[in-house]
């Protein structure tokens, strides 16, 4: 009965997928007003990064010096920074009853590094024991945009930047990414929800919302009145 208790009281965990130019950040920042609405503690963190440490190695894996060094080192380099993520972030404010949205979690490494890395399962599996031992997203919601679509999205976004890492790559790179994530939402349909988010914001906004919604508050009158 005492761990009933304590499951009741830990806060939800809800990371958001796709691939680039999705609306991720757009989304999360939506969903996160809307729960802070209902006065649900929540908040917003991100991967690669989220913590000190782990920005640190952002900036490393962003800049391309990760794949130089070949897809298993990169795949060390994101598990050094989920370590320090989740035990500086993700699991204290979960104790805490905090809700946590996290724009990419290990769904990310099984599709880039996993699925287009080429990086074997077995050290995918052996890393994720490592960082995340038992911890799994209560719910992924992952964005799904053609590719065509998406690219130009992220092309408007950064304007005059340079592409980083990811964005740089090629429509075959980003066709197999969206591949891999079709493919995670299939084989985890408990966990995971397609949401298509080749609409305006508010649409995609509703679709996310009806998947919070109905997984954890709709047996929750109050919230779900002030959140209507």
């Amino acid at each position: 009965m005492a761990g009933a208790k304590k499951d009741q009281s830990r806060g939800r965990f809800i990371t958001f997928e796709g691939g680039e130019g999705s609306g991720k950040s757009t989304q999360i920042k939506t969903l996160a007003e809307r729960l802070n609405g209902a006065e649900l503690r929540t908040i917003v963190t991100r991967e690669p990064g989220g913590s000190p440490g782990a920005e640190i190695i952002r900036h490393l894996l962003l800049s391309g010096m990760g794949k130089l060094l070949g897809p298993e080192a990169e795949t060390l380099l994101f598990a050094a920074a989920r370590d320090d993520h989740v035990h500086a972030v993700i699991e204290p404010a979960l104790e805490q009853g905090i809700w946590v949205l996290c724009d990419r979690f290990f769904d990310s490494t099984r599709a880039y590094q996993g699925r287009l890395g080429k990086v074997e399962p077995a050290v995918l599996n052996a890393m994720q024991r490592v960082t995340i031992g038992d911890l799994k997203p209560d719910l992924t919601i992952i964005l799904d945009v053609p590719v065509d679509i998406g690219m130009q999205r992220a092309a408007a976004r950064r304007g005059d930047r340079a592409p980083d890492r990811f964005e740089a790559e090629d429509v075959k790179f980003h066709e197999g990414l969206r591949d891999a994530y079709r493919q995670i939402a299939v084989a985890e349909p408990q966990r995971c929800v397609l949401v298509d988010a080749n609409a305006a914001p508010g649409v995609v906004a509703a679709r996310v919302w009806t998947s919070v919604r109905d997984r954890f508050l709709s047996h929750d009158v109050s919230k779900v009145a002030n959140l209507a």
